[in-house]
């Protein structure tokens, strides 16, 4: 899977939460995307499979209320990033995407970008550098909830 630049992927999380990220965290967010993503596209495939379809629709996704609030700050915010999270996030080689759901998946990275910048912010209000146990506690509440 192809990286994020380290300076964009800083720049991303100064802006959209104040944090001081570094190269190291650039390895952990790539892990806990991929990760995110491919839990969204064996759900989304379950769903498609339940409907008797072959192929991956956008409304397949199991976007939550907050996710999609999500999404929607990253367009506001952050659309010039798209086309890098795009080239970052793997594409399931068993299911089929529609045209309306590949064009998703970047924007759900977004949003689900977004929501790990904002949970560390939650887990520690004055945290300005993320340490690997603030990581660790971000990626098993987004398994928990996602």
């Amino acid at each position: 899977m192809p990286v994020m630049n380290a300076t964009r992927f800083e720049h991303f999380f100064r802006t959209a939460a104040g944090l001081d990220v570094d190269k190291e965290d650039l390895k952990r967010y790539n892990d806990f995307l991929d990760q995110q993503l491919q839990d969204m596209y064996l759900m989304a495939g379950i769903t498609a499979k339940t409907n008797a379809r072959d192929v991956v629709e956008a409304h397949d996704f199991p976007i939550t209320k907050g996710l999609q609030e999500r999404v929607r700050e990253f367009d506001k915010l952050f659309s010039e990033l798209a086309d890098v999270l795009d080239e970052m996030a793997p594409r399931p080689p068993d299911i089929t995407l529609s045209e309306e759901a590949e064009a998703w998946v970047p924007r759900i990275a977004g949003g689900i970008s977004l929501g790990l910048a904002h949970t560390f912010k939650i887990l520690a209000p004055d945290l300005a550098n993320p340490r690997t146990t603030h990581w660790e506690s971000a990626f098993r509440l987004f398994d928990l909830l996602l």
